[in-house]
């Protein structure tokens, strides 16, 4: 039997969420979303919120007067809470583990509480800190990727969809990601 990786498992996971999304809301949402998030800001403890939004909910920014592309394509306009979360948080427990051991034998781990002022001061903390943050957007990155060229999306929603990816901490960076993440044509409109 195959050693189950963080990345199998992210997979397995956002699948399952994903099929849960309540079927009367399959057909008008529009979008995924993929936020990272970390726990007090420890690169140690990330974690992606996987959700959508919907026709309805950019309706009813739109109602409210919002700018049609913030409204339909910025983060903030959409359904943001009440998501399930995958990695290196309690909420999932078989994510933590997981990814804990895959940074250790990547050499990327370092142990003991966070500090800011010990970050600062430390060279290596603060790059294995780096290299903890790019672990995990490679991570949910090709997360995206595996739910499109899978099938996935097609299949649950019955048309591809775009991913939209992005971390609070890292402005301007969901352009990148979400390049990255999905078909050019996906995202034609998110680029506009």
């Amino acid at each position: 039997m195959e050693r189950k990786s963080f990345q199998t498992h992210l997979r397995r996971a956002a699948t399952g969420i994903l099929e849960r999304v309540p079927e009367q809301l399959k057909p008008e949402t529009y979008v995924l979303a993929f936020n990272i998030w970390r726990v007090d800001a420890d690169n140690r403890r990330p974690h992606v919120d996987v959700g959508y939004n919907t026709e309805s909910r950019y309706e009813q920014e739109m109602r409210r007067g919002a700018d049609p592309w913030e409204a339909r394509w910025n983060y903030a306009f959409w359904i943001l809470d009440g998501f399930d979360r995958l990695g290196n948080v309690p909420e999932d427990p078989v994510g933590g583990p997981l990814y804990e051991e895959e940074a250790r034998e990547r050499g990327i781990w370092y142990d003991g509480a966070f500090d800011l002022g010990r970050m600062l001061d430390d060279d290596e903390l603060r790059t294995k800190s780096g290299l903890l943050e790019l672990h995990f957007h490679d991570a949910v990155v090709d997360l995206a990727r595996h739910l499109h060229t899978s099938g996935t999306v097609t299949r649950i929603f019955g048309r591809p969809l775009p991913v939209v990816v992005f971390d609070m901490d890292c402005p301007g960076w969901e352009e990148e990601a979400t390049r990255a993440a999905n078909p050019a044509e996906l995202i034609e409109d998110f680029l506009a």
